[in-house]
């Protein structure tokens, strides 16, 4: 079958099974379009910005188990895309990003809108491919998904010239692949998962650490099922939250920064910590001199060997898929009638209910002004915690992952290692085209939603019924906390005096715009929100200005240093 570059691009996305391809079009790949164009198969949703389509890529494959995919012009078409291929690359998401190039002849030339597409993004993708020949797509996309999906994940980019996609070959999918170089170890050494276990049966203070591994690797009921069968403690980071249900006592929250009392000081002075899927992360464990101080024996479990003792020196590592480890782990456990030291667990069990009653997460409600803990609060309850919550970055974003309680993985889609402002509407759209019947909300602030605000078209277009729960509190939340706590009270450039009618300009778009400014109207506002099933409605409350994210460890602090309230400061 003799077809050309571009209709070799669409079958190759077919024979993926891709269901929905993030993009906007250009001079680059219009051919490419042409054959989008003359299929049903791959539906293409049109965004307003390349930025935008990336991002709801990425939160496709968040929601999902499946590599997401964008396609993008040339040029600033894909400098435009770069920060969402950053923000997948930093919380290692499976995307394929295919890009058109200018024509290999005027490669180099400085043509119209030519950019080193593979030079900008090699620092930020897992890998990338320039195809100078027509014969070689299909086998570059076929690796392109098999490597964005196995080992660690990440985005691949394929960057493709106008010419070559106008070109004829003879097409054949590969059915498999192979790469002398490229061969990602799944299982878990044995030995090395013996002793973790052992090392797990004999420890007086256990603590469990799970991150984000645990959900890429769908690993989600078989963490449960050992922390359960063990009766550890477990906190899981921002990224790992939904690996293990939140409303389980077991469950101390969130660590690190923004994290609880009881996870932190636990982490802090456990005999034993198993991390799973986690990278010891500068927001989670603070200063790794601060962190070293207390003697304890650490297993780390990830699929990439250059995430074990990076940061923090590991006395077991164990390099393997998360689920692979964990089921021979459990396997281990079940077969065995030895048990840890009871009465050891039950003091270390009441030790950390000692740190679980400082009520580390109590705040002071208002009948007068909204507070921002409450509006999450009230969204879980109206949603009963079973929603997808998507954020953008700021207060906002830490307050949705210390008050939404996750008990099901990928239900929670935010950027967690780049902190991109602007992912939230882009997110929100790529689940809820992947979940077309489920609830879906967007926590934002007022400064985040603007980033990409013209994605209010895009849901417009494609009817997509997304929630927009903006907690607005006309500021840079967070960088007008550090400018409070650090600065001096300076508020430099953080007070934004200059906002639109947020409900208005939903309305504009043609969307439902609702405002709220009492506390007593916010469950009323939520639960009519979630009542209209087929409109996308902009909540904007306005919350408490003063409002501070707490506790708070301060950068190049240690874990246990925390910041309480405003009395710590």
């Amino acid at each position: 079958m003799v077809l050309t570059g571009a209709e070799i691009v669409i079958r190759c996305l077919q024979e993926e099974k891709v269901e929905y391809l993030f993009g906007y079009p250009g001079g680059a790949v219009l051919h490419i379009y042409d054959e989008l164009f003359k299929q049903e198969k791959v539906r293409h949703v049109l965004v307003r910005h390349e930025q935008a389509a990336v991002h709801a890529a990425d939160a496709y494959a968040r929601s999902t188990e499946r590599v997401g995919c964008a396609l993008v012009t040339s040029g600033p078409g894909v400098t435009n895309a770069v920060t969402g291929i950053a923000t997948a690359y930093m919380d290692s998401i499976p995307m394929v990003i295919i890009s058109g190039q200018v024509p290999t002849a005027v490669i180099g030339q400085d043509a119209f809108q030519e950019v080193d597409t593979v030079g900008v993004t090699r620092p930020c993708v897992k890998h990338n491919m320039l195809v100078k020949d027509v014969k070689d797509i299909a086998a570059t996309i076929k690796k392109a998904f098999h490597i964005a999906a196995s080992g660690r994940p990440g985005p691949v980019l394929v960057d493709i010239p106008k010419d070559v996609t106008a070109q004829k070959c003879e097409f054949v999918y590969p059915k498999t692949v192979s790469m002398r170089s490229y061969n990602p170890v799944v299982k878990g050494h044995t030995g090395q998962i013996k002793k973790a276990v052992q090392l797990l049966l004999e420890a007086k203070r256990p603590m469990v650490y799970a991150g984000g591994g645990v959900i890429l690797s769908d690993s989600a009921e078989k963490l449960t099922k050992l922390v359960k069968a063990l009766g550890f403690p477990i906190t899981n980071t921002l990224m790992g939250l939904g690996g293990f249900p939140a409303t389980e006592k077991q469950s101390l929250g969130m660590p690190g920064m923004h994290g609880t009392y009881e996870a932190n000081m636990a982490m802090q002075y456990s005999d034993v910590l198993l991390a799973i899927g986690t990278r010891f992360d500068d927001r989670v464990i603070g200063n790794p001199a601060h962190f070293a101080q207390v003697a304890r024996k650490i297993i780390h479990i990830d699929i990439d060997p250059s995430s074990i003792s990076k940061r923090v020196k590991v006395d077991v590592p164990i390099v393997g898929n998360v689920g692979d480890v964990l089921d021979e782990m459990i396997k281990l456990v079940e077969g065995t009638s030895e048990r840890p030291d009871a009465e050891a667990l039950s003091t270390w069990w009441k030790q950390i209910d000692e740190w679980r009653a400082r009520d580390c997460m109590k705040y002071k409600n208002s009948d007068e002004i909204i507070k921002p803990q409450f509006v999450i609060q009230k969204l879980w309850e109206v949603t009963k915690g079973d929603a997808f919550i998507t954020s953008d970055v700021g207060q906002h974003q830490m307050w949705a992952a210390q008050y939404y309680k996750f008990d099901k993985p990928r239900r929670w889609l935010n950027s967690g290692g780049l902190g991109t402002m602007g992912v939230g509407m882009p997110y929100a759209m790529g689940c809820q085209l992947a979940h077309p019947g489920s609830p879906v909300a967007c926590v934002t602030g007022e400064a985040s939603i603007q980033m990409n605000i013209q994605e209010l078209s895009t849901c417009k277009q494609y009817r997509l019924p997304i929630k927009i729960v903006n907690l607005n509190n006309r500021y840079l939340g967070m960088v007008r906390q550090w400018q409070e706590f650090f600065h001096g009270n300076r508020y430099s450039e953080s007070y934004m005096d200059s906002l639109p009618n947020f409900a208005k300009l939903a309305e504009a778009y043609g969307h439902v715009g609702l405002e709220i400014d009492k506390p007593s109207d916010v469950e009323g506002a939520l639960r009519e929100a979630f009542k209209r099933k087929n409109d996308l409605v902009f909540l904007d409350f306005k919350i408490d200005q003063t409002e501070n994210v707490y506790p708070m460890v301060q950068g190049g602090k240690g874990l246990t240093e925390m910041i309480l309230s405003a009395e710590d400061l």
